[in-house]
């Protein structure tokens, strides 16, 4: 994937302050635990997903660049898909194995950047916490990558699937200790263990209505 210039100074690094405004006065939002987010080295950034605000909202904090992994069909649409590449995204097909999009996730790793992944694959339907996908944590256990959990809150209230525009609303979002994979495991039992790790750090900050129903194997 070429990167030029206007993908390297992205649209949501010269508005960052706008950005934030913003959400602060619609969804009143709050940050907790922004001092966990590593300002340096390789990353990947794993939120809960219920909502299309979601990868600018959690970045505003974040004072680095981010890449993020996002639907294929989303460059597919006019405008948007120039809007996004520009906001440093690019194309995954989220139902089956993505050899490209690995590639360049790697590649971006190896260069010591952050890249923003869902694990849940998409945004959830209900606003609970989705069955997580092990893309992510294969990445990161066989680089040696940290992963950051990030937990929202709110945001499905403010923009559910079935609405077009958001409503205001309250929004909080958590940024937990980022987690090592263990050195030196097994690939297949250490990624499954960084999976765990991350869900139950994204569980902790969640109220009860967005629980997972399957709670007790998280």
């Amino acid at each position: 994937m070429c990167h030029d210039g206007s993908v390297r100074t992205p649209f949501l690094d010269l508005v960052r302050l706008l950005v934030w405004l913003v959400a602060r006065a619609y969804f009143g939002i709050r940050f907790e635990g922004v001092a966990h987010i590593p300002l340096e080295g390789p990353l990947i950034i794993a939120p809960n997903h219920v909502s299309y605000a979601d990868p600018p909202l959690v970045s505003i904090p974040v004072r680095r660049p981010v890449y993020y992994m996002a639907w294929r069909r989303l460059f597919e649409v006019p405008g948007l898909g120039w809007l996004i590449r520009r906001l440093r995204a690019f194309p995954v097909e989220v139902d089956m194995a993505d050899r490209r999009a690995t590639r360049e996730t790697v590649r971006l790793l190896q260069a010591g950047e952050a890249v923003m992944i869902f694990p849940e694959g998409g945004r959830s339907p209900d606003g609970r916490l989705q069955p997580f996908r092990p893309g992510a944590f294969r990445l990161a256990a066989s680089l040696g990558v940290p992963v950051l959990p990030v937990t929202i809150v709110g945001g499905h209230e403010a923009w559910p699937p079935h609405r077009l525009l958001p409503r205001p609303g309250r929004i909080t979002i958590i940024y937990h200790p980022p987690i090592v994979p263990r050195s030196g495991a097994d690939l297949k039992a250490g990624a499954q263990e960084l999976e765990r790790q991350v869900r139950a750090a994204v569980v902790s900050g969640l109220p009860p209505h967005q629980q997972p129903v399957d709670r007790a194997a998280s």
